[in-house]
């Protein structure tokens, strides 16, 4: 059983005369059906895979419209599909995860703005940047830049969001540039509501299709010569038309304020942020009114000049608030005020921190140091008085704790099927020694947290093969790249497999197989098992057997000779076959497929499903495991070597012993992964496994009271 959106799909309906209530990024999802989109594509990832989830699911609804819809193996496949906008007046729209995945769509957008677009084209990236961030710290803005792509960044509103998203096709049709949409974690998540229009079919689309293809042209290749063509156009005519389209739209917002002597420049997905910093300082009411002026910079690149002078001329100071560096507005608003011979002092990263994320006491911080200079004295009083109030009760809480709290990182979920062969890895390392570890993007990047703590580098998603070709051939001993199934299809069977394979390298690459790319929301992936497996894993009330050999079978066609696949939970034969491929005198590229089902996904699928056997009241065995607190003697390797968050300590019963006590507390779901390390380590035989037996039959009712019968005749008195 997948997540279901099937309210969503339902929001993506609504017409004219109703009202939409939800998320932003649903909004942004609803608003490229009323823009006329023709075709979606994009690969899933935080902030963003909300939109691809739901018009997958809600295929049904797409082919009515005539909107295709393609769940792509990685990024840089989705940009390529908006090459249908060169020639064809079909808007299309993409999306995925922030800088990393424009990082694999980058050649594609390169060649894609060179010869411009016929029809519009809107990329909506998740821009992950922050505090809250699971990627690199790096800016969408610089592609925006190098590439001469419109970039938008909607102030987080849901009717400016969806307007965005017309506007930006229209824009990139105006302009001939592609245009991307910038949402940040909170604009994603934002809630409200907005009045809806009527979904668009596209003139061209599923059910019209074109007769004939495009008259070939050559000026439309990104292919020299022409290309230097291109180059010159960008800023001889496309910026100017797309600077012309948004003065005459208002696409940037002007807000008014009594202060008018002065200004800020913001990005726009800052806005809300911004206003809750000014209302700080008591210079914004509760509605949002500030008391000095703001330019909102619902489209941040490229700026409009005019614009931007006639903002600033007569102010005695702007400040410009734009997260992340380096300060590429700040320094384009610099530069065209110098040009105009515009001498209004400019404010940004002198009185605002340089990088991380603009948080509403950093922004207030920053306007602190700006109203100082420029505003009668005690004007900003407030945010002073409320910025110290917050480091007072920092100061009271770490006295009340006495010393820090200790650090909670992120880790596997309850019962992963990755715990267990880092669990294996860390006893096969005991016997062959310490190997350099290329770990990689997904669920197992949680192996390189405590207790695991093994990885030396991350570099892309599916490239730790890849990653370690530059240190194997340095190395005495093996060096292990670590893989998911997502980042294997992603991009890992090109450029590591098939490069290791080429090269004759002489690695190890452990695989996890567990079904779905699970760190983005467990979509379905092309090795994921088949609807029938999944049915009988649920009659037997087991894990999921896998019996799609697409990975195997894919290996095997390019040629790898020493493959060998385990299943996760079985830590013993794992890490003998982990030792093994460290120490074979076999040389070439070895494979370790750890096989597994997602935790989640296996959860969501039997949780419903037992529900059901309950209600009708039939037999269900659910299995237990526990320690047995008279033996185990609290020296706690089974938590070094586990790291389960239901694998605890808590006081020991024994009054005569100081040391607490090993527990498995609520919230196990019975993977057996505690039992099976203390066997394969052979540690303290202090763990039992225990059947939960719920209706049970009437013979195993008489036999559990006579157990209990026996067990109290026996007990002492």
């Amino acid at each position: 059983m997948e997540v279901s959106f099937s309210k969503e799909v339902q929001a993506l309906r609504l017409g004219a005369g109703q009202t939409f209530h939800g998320e932003g990024i649903l909004a942004i999802t609803k608003g490229l059906l009323q823009a006329g989109v023709a075709y979606v594509g994009g690969y899933q990832g935080a902030p963003v895979s909300h939109l691809l989830d739901v018009m997958v699911q809600g295929r049904d609804y797409m082919q009515e419209l005539g909107v295709h819809v393609e769940a792509c193996s990685n990024e840089a496949s989705a940009a390529a599909m908006l090459g249908a906008s060169i020639h064809y007046p079909l808007r299309g729209a993409v999306t995925w995860k922030s800088i990393v995945g424009t990082n694999v769509a980058a050649d594609a957008l390169s060649n894609l703005s060179s010869p411009g677009v016929t029809g519009g084209v809107l990329i909506v990236v998740g821009e992950d940047y922050g505090e809250g961030a699971s990627v690199i710290q790096e800016r969408t803005h610089a592609y925006a830049l190098k590439s001469s792509l419109c970039l938008l960044d909607p102030r987080p509103h849901l009717p400016t969001m969806v307007r965005m998203v017309e506007e930006g096709f229209n824009l990139s049709e105006a302009s001939s540039m592609p245009c991307m949409m910038e949402l940040r974690i909170r604009a994603c998540h934002v809630r409200g509501s907005f009045d809806c229009k009527d979904n668009r079919a596209p003139a061209v689309s599923t059910r019209s299709l074109m007769e004939e293809p495009a008259r070939f042209d050559y000026e439309r290749l990104a292919h020299p010569p022409v290309t230097f063509g291109h180059e010159k156009r960008k800023s001889a005519e496309r910026i100017p038309a797309a600077q012309r389209y948004i003065a005459e739209h208002g696409l940037n917002e002007l807000m008014s304020g009594r202060h008018d002597d002065l200004g800020i420049v913001v990005q726009g997905g800052l806005y809300n942020a911004l206003i809750r910093a000014l209302q700080q300082h008591g210079l914004a009411d509760a509605f949002g009114q500030s008391e000095i002026p703001i330019l909102v910079l619902n489209v941040t690149y490229p700026l409009v000049p005019d614009q931007i002078v006639q903002f600033a001329a007569g102010k005695r100071a702007l400040l410009v608030v734009e997260e992340g560096q380096p300060e590429y507005i700040e320094q384009d608003i610099a530069t065209l005020l110098r040009r105009r011979d515009l001498q209004t002092p400019l404010h940004g990263k002198d009185l605002l921190q340089m990088a991380g994320e603009y948080t509403t006491e950093v922004l207030t911080r920053g306007l602190a140091a700006f109203a100082a200079r420029y505003l009668p004295e005690g004007a900003g009083q407030a945010g002073n008085d409320w910025l110290a109030a917050n480091d007072a009760r920092r100061r009271a809480v770490a006295e009340l704790l006495g010393k820090p709290l200790p650090g909670r990182p992120p880790g596997f979920c309850i019962g992963c099927p990755e715990r267990p062969v880092f669990s294996a890895l860390k006893l096969a390392q005991q016997e062959v020694g310490q190997v350099h570890i290329a770990a990689d993007i997904g669920c197992h990047a949680f192996g390189t947290f405590e207790p695991f703590s093994g990885g030396h580098s991350i570099l892309g998603y599916g490239m730790s093969l890849a990653s370690r070709a530059g240190v194997s051939p340095m190395m005495q001993r093996r060096v292990l790249s670590i893989m998911g199934d997502g980042g294997f299809w992603h991009n890992g069977l090109l450029t590591g497999v098939q490069s290791a394979l080429f090269n004759g390298d002489d690695a190890v690459l452990l695989i996890f197989k567990n079904g779905y790319t699970s760190a983005t929301g467990t979509q379905d992936i092309i090795s994921t098992p088949d609807e029938d497996t999944k049915a009988r894993a649920e009659d037997k009330q087991q894990s999921l057997a896998h019996k799609n050999h697409t990975i195997e079978d894919t290996l095997r066609g390019l040629g790898v000779k020493w493959m060998r696949t385990v299943h996760t939970y079985e830590v013993a034969t794992m890490r003998a076959t982990l030792t093994e491929a460290f120490t074979t005198s076999f040389e070439g590229l070895k494979v370790i497929i750890a096989e597994g089902e997602c935790q989640l996904e296996r959860q969501r699928r039997i949780k419903p499903w037992i529900a059901q056997l309950l209600k009708k009241g039939e037999r269900v065995v659910r299995v237990k495991y526990g320690v047995d607190e008279d033996v185990c003697n609290g020296d706690h390797a089974c938590i070094r070597l586990s790291g389960c968050p239901t694998l605890t300590l808590k006081d020991n019963p024994d009054p005569l012993k100081v040391d607490p006590v090993a527990t498995v507390i609520d919230g196990c779901v019975g993977c057996g992964l505690c039992g099976a390390n203390a066997h394969a380590a052979t540690l303290c035989p202090s763990f039992y496994r225990a059947e939960v037996v719920q209706n049970p039959r009437w013979h195993e009712r008489l036999l559990h009271a006579l157990q209990s019968a026996m067990v109290r005749a026996l007990r002492p008195a």
